[in-house]
């Protein structure tokens, strides 16, 4: 599962425990990105930051990790060079899954290599509210497994802008997540 989880949050970690149930995946990866192509004109934060929050935000399930597979990659993070290092790291052994919301794999035709990515892993596109997987290119639709999900209107974008605001961020993210966000003054 990638993302640039600044901030992770609970819809990212329940995403990620309804694959893991609903597929029998052995294990959850989570790879926070070094470097979003598709995010380059925001803002981010440091990406030290963002692979301890995911850190904290995982450590309590056993069947979640963290790679720094992107964070040590110079250059853009794009999705084709980490699910080919996984496969290699993996002795091609396995079956990758990739775990994406449907915001997310909107874009999959502006992706690099796309059409090659989508032949690499098995892709498991989860519904988002107010994103329509009806208008995905037909090419790509015969390669996801589309998972619905309760409707959880929470967003990194959101969280990011309640604490600029000094609003509440309480139960959209774990707590100990929600500490470093303020002892760390990200955001504000």
């Amino acid at each position: 599962m990638g993302g640039v989880f600044d901030p992770i949050h609970y819809g990212h970690l329940f995403t990620a425990e309804e694959a893991r149930i609903e597929l029998k995946l052995d294990k959850v990866i989570f790879v926070p990105c070094r470097q979003p192509v598709h995010k380059r004109d925001n803002n981010i934060s440091n990406s030290e930051h963002r692979y301890l929050m995911t850190r904290i935000a995982t450590g309590n399930n056993p069947y979640f990790e963290v790679s720094k597979i992107e964070l040590c990659r110079p250059g853009p993070s794009y999705s084709i060079d980490t699910i080919k290092e996984f496969i290699k790291m993996f002795n091609y052994e396995i079956k990758i899954f990739f775990i994406a919301g449907a915001d997310a794999f909107l874009e999959i035709d502006t992706w690099n290599k796309s059409e090659e990515l989508v032949k690499l892993c098995q892709f498991v596109v989860f519904t988002r509210c107010g994103y329509d997987l009806n208008r995905l290119n037909q090419y790509f639709k015969k390669y996801i497994r589309i998972m619905e999900i309760p409707a959880l209107a929470i967003s990194s974008t959101d969280i990011r802008k309640r604490v600029k605001e000094g609003k509440s961020i309480k139960y959209l993210l774990p707590s100990e997540v929600e500490e470093y966000i303020y002892k760390n003054k990200l955001y504000q």
